[in-house]
C-alpha cells in the first residue's frame, strides 16, 4: 500500500518527538543540526526536570495507541519505547539531575555547542552573541538545581563538584572570547559578539567561585553510587539485562588474556622488560612514532581515515559516499583525556566529526592512537553514525536522532578496532601495543567500574600495584583503580585520573563499551555457525548497521532474523 511522507503514523509520530525534544532541548537541535534554535540555551532548573517528565510522558502515552504495520515500524516502536522509558526512568528518580562530571555537565555541553555552529556569515555571528549572552542565565538556572541538590544531600562526590568548578574557572580564562577570536578574528573588542563572550566568561568565572565556596565544603568523598542506582544507569548505557557478579570476573579474565599478549610484544621490543610501563616509555620515546606539532597531528588523523575508508570500501563494507569524509578537530580548553566523535548534522551539511584533546602537549606518540581512530572514525563511529543519518526509510528520525546507545555505540567501535586487527592492519608492534592498551582499558574498566560503585574486593589475584603495595582483596579506592590502569593497560597517570574520575561520574556507562563488544562478536558468530557458507561479512555490517541504534537485547535479538541477506 502506498505511504505518506512519514511512511507511517509511527514514522509521523517520531518525526513529532524529534521536533518537541528540539524545542525541549535547544543543545540536542544544535548538535542534531536542527535549525530555529541556535541563538537559545535550556533553562537547567529544577523546574526543567518536571516539564521534561511531562513531555516523555506524554510521549509514551500517545505512542500506546499506535501499532505497526510491518518489521520496520515494529523496530521504530520498540526504540521509541526503551528509549523513552528508560528516559522518564531517571528523570522520575532524580537520577538525570543527580549525575555531573567533567565530562557531562551543562557546562560542558554549553561549551561545546559553539564548535558547532556555523560562523561563515556575519548573521551567522549574530546568532553565536545571542547565544553567547544566554551562557550566564543558562548557567544560573543551573545554580538552582544545584542549590536543591545540595539541600537535599544529592550532589556527586566531591571530586565531580571541584572538577566541574575547575573547568569553570578554565572557561573562565577566556574559552568563549578565544573562540570568537578564532571564529570572527576582524571583530572588534567593543563589539557585541566579543562583549558577549567576555560575559560567558565571567559567568563561568563567577559559577566556578561559587561552587568552591558554597557546594564544595556540603560534598562528600564518598564515590561509590551503590547497587540500585548503578542498575539504572548501566540499564539506561547499555539496553540490556546485566549479570554484574558475573562481568565482574570476566573482566578481570579478559584482562588477563589481552595483558598475556602484551607481555609478548613488550619482549620483542626490549631485553627482558620489568613491566609493561617500560614497553610504553620506549614506544613514547621512539622517533619513529612521534607526530610533531598539532596541525601535523590533525592532518595524519583525516589522511588516517581516508585510508580507512578507501580500503574497506567495497571490501567489508558500501560506504556512501556522502560520509566518507570524517573532520578531525582539536578539542576545547578543559576537555576529558579521551578522544571523542560528534556525528554529522541531519543534512549531512556538517561533517561527522573527531575531537582531540591536546592538554598542552605538542607531540603526540602514534603508536596509541591508531586504533582509537578505528574506533572513532571509520570503521567506528563515525561509518555507524553517519549511516544512521541516510537510513530514513528503515530508521525513524528519533531512531537516527535520539536513539543511540552507549552499548550498541561504544560496543561497535571496539567491534571495529577488534576488527582492524582480524584483518591485519596492526602488522606494526607499536600500532598493535596500541590497540591492545585500548583492549586491556574497556576489560579493566567493566572490572574497575563495577568494583568501585559495589565496593567489592579486588581479584584476589590481582597482586601488587606500584606504590600500593599488594592490593589483592583489598576493597576497590580510586588509586588502586588509577594503578590498575597504569600498569595493566598502559595509561599515561594523567589519563588515568581522567579516566578514573568519568567511571566515578557516570555509572554503569564504562562497562558499554566491552559489554557491546561482546555482544557484537557473538551475534556475528552465532550468524557464521547458522548461515555456514552463506555468511557474508559485508552483507553482516550492512544489515548490522542499517538496524541502527538500540539496546543491546534488542540488538542480539534483531541479529538472530538475519537471513544472511
Amino acid at each position: 500500500m502506498p505511504l505518506d511522507s512519514h511512511r507511517s503514523a509511527i514514522f509521523a509520530f517520531a518525526d513529532t518527538v524529534v521536533e518537541e525534544d528540539a524545542a525541549f532541548d535547544p543543545l540536542f537541535a544544535t548538535g542534531a543540526g536542527l535549525p530555529g534554535y541556535d541563538d537559545q540555551l535550556p533553562d537547567f532548573s529544577p523546574d526543567r526536570a518536571t516539564r521534561e517528565i511531562d513531555l516523555v510522558r506524554g510521549h509514551l502515552a500517545a505512542l500506546s495507541s499506535l501499532a505497526p504495520i510491518d518489521d520496520i515500524d515494529r523496530i521504530a516502536l520498540a526504540v521509541l519505547q526503551e528509549r523513552l522509558s528508560s528516559r522518564l526512568g531517571l528523570l522520575e528518580s532524580g537520577e538525570s539531575a543527580r549525575i555531573f562530571s567533567v565530562i557531562w555537565s551543562p557546562l560542558s555541553e554549553i561549551r561545546q555547542i559553539f564548535e558547532l555552529m556555523p560562523t561563515g556569515s556575519p548573521d551567522e555571528l549574530d546568532v553565536i552573541a545571542r547565544r553567547l549572552r544566554a551562557v550566564r542565565p543558562a548557567l544560573g538556572s543551573w545554580r538552582t538545581s544545584l542549590e536543591a541538590l545540595a539541600a537535599a544531600r544529592e550532589l556527586p562526590a566531591r571530586r565531580h563538584v571541584v572538577g566541574v568548578a575547575q573547568q569553570a574557572a578554565t572557561y573562565s580564562e577566556g574559552a568563549f572570547a578565544d573562540f570568537v577570536s578564532r571564529v570572527a578574528p576582524a571583530s572588534s573588542s567593543d563589539s557585541e559578539l566579543h562583549l558577549a563572550a567576555l560575559d560567558a566568561d565571567d559567568a563561568c568565572g563567577q559559577l566556578s567561585s561559587w561552587m568552591f565556596d558554597a557546594l564544595e565544603p556540603v560534598t562528600t568523598n564518598h564515590d561509590a553510587c551503590g547497587a540500585p542506582r548503578y542498575a539504572a544507569w548501566a540499564n539506561y548505557w547499555t539496553g540490556a539485562t546485566l549479570d554484574f557478579e558475573e562481568l565482574y570476573a570476566w573482566g578481570w579474565s579478559d584482562l588477563q588474556r589481552i595483558n598475556g599478549r602484551m607481555w609478548e610484544i613488550a619482549r620483542e621490543l626490549l631485553d627482558s622488560p620489568k613491566s609493561l610501563v617500560e614497553a610504553t616509555e620506549y614506544l613514547d620515546h621512539d622517533p619513529a612514532q612521534i607526530i610533531a606539532g598539532p596541525e601535523e597531528l590533525l592532518r595524519r588523523l583525516i589522511a588516517f581515515t581516508e585510508r580507512a575508508v578507501n580500503e574497506l570500501d567495497g571490501v567489508h563494507f558500501d560506504i556512501d559516499p556522502r560520509i566518507r569524509f570524517c573532520d578531525a578537530r582539536l578539542a576545547p580548553e578543559g576537555s576529558a583525556a579521551a578522544p571523542y566523535y560528534i556525528p554529522p548534522s541531519e543534512d549531512l551539511s556538517r561533517p561527522g566529526t573527531t575531537w582531540f584533546p591536546t592538554l598542552g602537549a605538542t607531540t603526540f606518540p602514534w603508536w596509541s592512537h591508531a586504533s582509537t581512530w578505528y574506533h572513532e572514525g571509520v570503521p567506528g563511529h563515525h561509518l555507524q553514525c553517519a549511516t544512521s543519518l541516510l537510513e530514513a526509510d528503515r530508521q525513524s528520525r528519533f531512531h537516527r536522532l535520539e536513539a543511540w546507545t552507549s552499548g550498541y555505540g561504544e560496543g561497535w567501535a571496539l567491534y571495529a578496532e577488534r576488527l582492524m586487527n582480524e584483518l591485519g592492519y596492526f602488522s606494526d608492534l607499536g600500532e598493535e601495543m596500541g590497540y591492545l592498551s585500548g583492549q586491556s582499558l574497556r576489560a579493566a574498566r567493566v572490572m574497575v567500574d563495577i568494583g568501585l560503585h559495589f565496593e567489592l574486593a579486588a581479584p584476589r589475584d590481582l597482586g601488587e600495584l606500584s606504590g600500593l603495595g599488594d592490593c589483592s582483596g583489598k576493597v576497590w579506592t580510586a588509586e588502586m583503580a588509577i594503578a590498575v590502569l597504569e600498569e595493566r593497560a598502559m595509561q599515561s597517570h594523567e589519563m588515568s585520573v581522567s579516566e578514573v574520575d568519568r567511571y566515578l561520574g557516570m555509572p554503569g556507562q564504562a562497562i558499554s563499551y566491552k559489554v557491546g563488544e561482546r555482544t557484537w562478536m557473538r551475534a556475528r558468530e552465532a550468524a557464521k555457525t547458522r548461515l555456514g557458507p552463506d555468511f557474508s561479512l559485508k552483507r553482516f555490517h550492512a544489515y548490522a548497521l542499517a538496524l541502527g541504534p538500540m539496546g543491546l537485547d534488542s540488538l542480539e535479538d534483531e541479529l538472530t532474523r538475519w537471513d544472511g541477506w
